[in-house]
């Protein structure tokens, strides 16, 4: 807070106080960076031989614990059940805690339900400002440094790993050739595109993932990115994920 002058200039004629100059430029609170997690479960066979009764009252247990945690992070449930072999659910969390992360995580893993479930996969990144995400609509760039999530049906996860002479480049051409990316993504104006950073955290430079309704332009879009010059970089064979938006339920109800 400015301290106001009550003291009378010796030129003043009048009685009219005045405001002490500023020394620095009022400087606005930076938004605290997010962790995104994406995390991958598959259900073991001993599950379907479990009875319906048992399965629901699993089911609740596990419901219970993953809500607790909604007032901590933006939480959304992926189903992947006839998409991918290597997992049955997907859990994507946003929020401002590690801990709170692996706390969540170990409390699903001690429900009936998760005894049952095996760690298929999982990543982890933080958000920086350079986000492939639109503003909030008010033309507030410090919206970038948050995560804008779960508008789409369809979630296409891409962890991805560049190879060594990515880092010959500096950093201003690294970033040169990632814009040229975001530029094609923008003609897809119905694909979400999120970038997080998750060098540090494993072998992961980024996080790519695409929310869309559509999973037609999600294909298009790719074939698209393939053809730009930082897809060289790019090492092939990195997982890519198909996952449908769902709620908890249904995402259980489909493990059988």
């Amino acid at each position: 807070m400015e301290l106001l002058n009550f003291q009378k200039d010796p030129l003043e004629q009048g009685s009219l106080r005045l405001v002490a100059e500023p020394k620095e430029p009022h400087k606005l609170p930076e938004i605290e960076k997010q962790f995104v997690n994406f995390m991958f479960f598959r259900v073991n066979p001993d599950w379907r031989k479990l009875d319906a009764e048992t399965k629901r009252a699993y089911k609740r247990e596990f419901q219970s614990v993953y809500d607790s945690f909604r007032e901590y992070f933006l939480l959304y449930s992926y189903s992947l059940v006839g998409f991918d072999s290597k997992a049955d659910i997907m859990l994507w969390r946003v929020g401002q805690s590690l801990d709170l992360i692996q706390e969540m995580t170990a409390k699903l893993f001690r429900t009936n339900l998760g005894s049952h479930l095996e760690t298929a996969e999982t990543y982890l990144a933080a958000t920086k400002k350079m986000m492939f995400i639109p503003d909030d609509g008010n033309s507030n760039p410090q919206s970038r440094f948050h995560v804008v999530a779960g508008s789409g049906k369809y979630h296409f996860v891409y962890p991805c790993a560049k190879r060594s002479d990515w880092y010959d480049k500096t950093g201003d051409e690294r970033d040169a050739l990632i814009e040229e990316q975001f530029m094609v993504g923008k003609k897809f104006p119905n694909i979400k595109i999120h970038l997080t950073h998750a060098f540090g955290f494993s072998e992961q430079e980024y996080l790519l993932s695409f929310e869309t309704d559509e999973p037609r332009d999600f294909l298009a879009l790719a074939e698209e990115l393939r053809q730009t010059p930082a897809s060289k970089f790019t090492l092939r064979g990195m997982p890519v994920y198909t996952c449908r938006q769902r709620s908890l339920v249904e995402c259980l109800d489909a493990l059988g």
